[in-house]
């Protein structure tokens, strides 16, 4: 293996390679208090994730793994969010994570091409409770599971869905709170890293066939969570993994992997303010704009013109989705959809919108192309023009990145509103202002105690 001492920040090359770093890493900094700007993007990332989950709490999908990790992980006082019960550090971090993910509304990368957030928030609340962490504690790890999780994503030679490498953020992220020694924590990140959902389908080459069937497996983001949580358990026991798993040039390259620590990968994730897949932002706000500025009607709409990268290209795209998954996963349909309705259709996505007759008629006017030039600054930058016919006015766009990008965060403002919008029929009035108060208090008094105590109370 080429070595890639340098690029993980961690000087001379220890036994077990890469794995061994990573374990250094997590081990040399889970005592550190986190810079001021890390700080701030770990509470930004903690109230937007807490938005995703309630907003996706009533998901079928979700109450199935609710119900399941209640019943078979065991009780216990960690709260299991927006659902006035607790459990099991490890039912609750499955169950929150999967409400988290359930509507493509959490926080993504784009080095990693997925959703750490989704996985490190959910499983670093359930083992704060479970040791009593503090503040700094919970937002430490958190960065450091942002770190992990991110810089192998980044390494990988060929795309893997999130469940493929969030199980390496989750057990640096338990690891950190645990104080799991070093030689433990390398065989934790080996189990889980072998032990990871494989999503071989859903991450299939691109353009294969079959093309996935939606379904609430997904990314595979709350299985990573479980993963990641019992690997570190079974270490602990004595388990061992294949600590130089990391090591094949095959599948992995970190030569141009930023050191850990020094990119601060948590302060260049990206938010969401729509409930889709990150692929369909671009062409969302480009054709927003272009119906803003022209004042197109929906209805006079002949034809709408999508270029973007390769990556837009191999979701699913369908004009007739049966399922809010496979709306999740459709430029055609979700295009139609915020012609139509505008995006607070996106926010949340409610199930209604798959018995509205007109979008899919819509939707097959959506064709969605390869530009070279688009395609060359992909998964750096996620872009995309735009060109709609109406009434024979053909009317394009610029080149068109998303809204809230690392660079350009959302505000805590913009967090509040979205906080708002997605829980409209998830939340009272009452219990929003419960958890805005929350996170006042966290923000300003760093008082974790009462966004536990407000987590545990609502349903």
């Amino acid at each position: 293996m080429n070595d890639p001492s340098n690029h993980l920040g961690v000087a001379g090359l220890p036994d077990h390679g890469v794995v061994s770093r990573i374990a250094e890493y997590v081990v040399q900094n889970r005592s550190k208090r986190s810079s001021e700007f890390a700080r701030e993007s770990a509470l930004k990332r903690i109230y937007d994730l807490l938005s995703a989950a309630a907003a996706g709490k009533s998901e079928p999908g979700v109450i199935a793994v609710r119900a399941t990790a209640t019943k078979l992980l065991g009780a216990g006082s960690a709260p299991v969010w927006f659902a006035g019960v607790t459990g099991s550090p490890l039912a609750a971090a499955w169950a929150n994570s999967a409400a988290a993910s359930s509507l493509d509304l959490d926080d993504g990368h784009r080095l990693a091409r997925g959703h750490p957030g989704a996985a490190v928030i959910p499983a670093a609340f359930a083992v704060a409770e479970e040791t009593s962490a503090g503040l700094e504690e919970l937002i430490t790890a958190i960065v450091i599971g942002y770190e992990v999780g991110v810089t192998i994503a980044f390494a990988r030679t060929a795309y893997g869905s999130t469940g493929t490498w969030a199980t390496y953020a989750v057990v640096a992220t338990c690891a950190a709170l645990r104080g799991t020694p070093q030689d433990v924590l390398e065989h934790a990140l080996a189990i889980a890293g072998e032990s990871a959902p494989n999503q071989l389908f859903s991450s299939a080459p691109p353009f294969s066939l079959p093309t996935p069937e939606g379904s609430d497996l997904k990314e595979g983001i709350p299985w990573s969570v479980v993963t990641g949580m019992l690997a570190l358990e079974l270490a602990e026991e004595g388990f061992t993994g294949p600590r130089n798993l990391l090591e094949s040039t095959l599948f992995y390259n970190f030569r141009n992997a930023p050191a850990l620590g020094e990119a601060q990968h948590i302060c260049t994730s990206y938010f969401k303010l729509y409930a889709c897949c990150r692929h369909i932002h671009p062409p969302i706000d480009a054709s927003l704009q272009l119906i803003r500025q022209h004042s197109i009607d929906a209805k006079d709409i002949e034809k709408i013109d999508v270029e973007t990268y390769s990556g837009a290209l191999r979701i699913t795209n369908k004009t007739h989705p049966i399922s809010l998954v496979d709306v999740q996963y459709s430029i055609p349909f979700c295009l139609a959809l915020v012609a139509v309705y505008g995006p607070s259709a996106l926010l949340p996505l409610a199930s209604d919108v798959l018995t509205l007759e007109a979008l899919p008629d819509l939707a097959r006017k959506v064709s969605v192309t390869l530009d070279a030039e688009i395609d060359s600054k992909f998964p750096a930058q996620t872009l995309a023009r735009v060109t709609i016919t109406s009434k024979g006015q053909r009317f394009t766009s610029e080149i068109t990145a998303p809204r809230g990008e690392g660079g350009d965060p959302l505000s805590w403002l913009e967090l509040e509103d979205k906080f708002t919008a997605v829980t409209q029929s998830a939340l009272s009035d009452d219990q929003r202002r419960s958890v805005f108060g929350a996170i006042e208090r966290l923000r300003d008094d760093g008082d974790l105690r009462q966004l536990q105590a407000c987590l545990s109370e609502l349903s």
